[in-house]
């Protein structure tokens, strides 16, 4: 019989994980050929998640939880699911029920079937989603597809199903910057999209807010690009043209005509230009250096405090 891990992770999600673990079980009922287990990942959350991740635990032995000593991000909690998940099949799923359990056997089916190493899911809308928020998210995907070499797909969600030798790599990977729906496609792996109806939060507030989100795209730009480092310099190599020829401009405009060269507010506003043209290259060059330093030190991307499993990677 083979093993599926479930990787849930969780940040003040007390209402929502009993409807998940219901729904959960109801699923794994219909798939009696395969050993299924939950992998709970309480991201330092500040409401009652672990107590009601112990309370599972407690009357269910397929139920595991990894505890953090503070909130370190889903980045890492799905990064300590990763290194901790034992099931031949591994799937990473939100517990706020907005990726589909109903879709499991169908993804497993499809490994099983087909020369696949991993089902990944897509949502094709984004029904109940601010506009604006929607509108940013397909320019993010459009944009880096045209400038990294990471393959993501619109819409994409973190709800995937895969191999254990896929999981493996993605382990290797060991990044601090993480930003795992690059990962996922800059290593490659023959993955089938499965699309899916938007499906509205069950319980709970989302934790990703607009800025949040901005911060996030960002993040994953730089950690998958360098087209912002070359755009700053190409953005330099323009201004230095045009400002000789500006330069050249105004002495022949001397020497010919003898007019002096009048308007202050014009050359305030270009040095004011220029100077923010310099301040944003800077700024450029200031986020590569940043997650350089922060990969340099090897901080651990996460540290658990509690668990109930002894095998578990306490820091990793």
């Amino acid at each position: 019989m083979k093993a599926v891990t479930l990787i849930v992770p969780c940040y003040n999600e007390e209402e929502a994980l009993p409807i998940f673990y219901k729904a959960i079980c109801g699923v794994a009922q219909k798939l009696p050929e395969y050993n299924v287990s939950l992998l709970f990942v309480n991201d330092g959350s500040k409401d009652g998640t672990l107590k009601v991740m112990k309370e599972l635990a407690a009357k269910d032995e397929r139920v595991t939880y990894i505890s953090f000593s503070r909130n370190f991000g889903k980045e890492a909690a799905m990064y300590a699911g990763f290194c901790n998940a034992k099931g031949d099949y591994v799937a990473v799923m939100d517990a706020d029920m907005q990726d589909p359990p109903e879709l499991l056997p169908e993804m497993l089916k499809i490994l099983e079937n087909d020369e696949y190493d991993s089902v990944a899911t897509r949502r094709v809308t984004r029904e109940g989603e601010p506009p604006i928020r929607s509108f940013f998210a397909r320019m993010f995907y459009k944009i880096i597809n045209q400038i990294s070499d990471a393959d993501i797909v619109d819409g994409a969600r973190d709800f995937r199903l895969m191999k254990q030798e896929m999981v493996k790599t993605i382990v290797e990977m060991g990044e601090y910057n993480r930003f795992s729906k690059g990962i996922f496609g800059w290593i490659g792996f023959r993955t089938k999209w499965l699309p899916f109806e938007n499906v509205e939060r069950v319980a709970g507030e989302t934790k990703w807010s607009f800025w949040k989100l901005f911060k996030y795209s960002l993040d994953g730009i730089v950690n998958f690009s360098q087209a912002p480092l070359s755009i700053a310099s190409f953005t330099g190599l323009f201004l230095t043209i045009v400002s000789f020829f500006a330069v050249l401009f105004v002495v022949v405009r001397r020497l010919i005509f003898g007019d002096p060269v009048a308007g202050w507010a014009s050359t305030v506003s270009i040095i004011l230009f220029i100077g923010g043209v310099q301040l944003l290259c800077m700024g450029i060059i200031g986020q590569y250096l940043a997650k350089t330093y922060m990969e340099v030190k090897k901080r651990p991307h996460y540290i658990i405090a509690e668990t109930n499993d002894d095998t578990a990677h306490r820091v990793g």
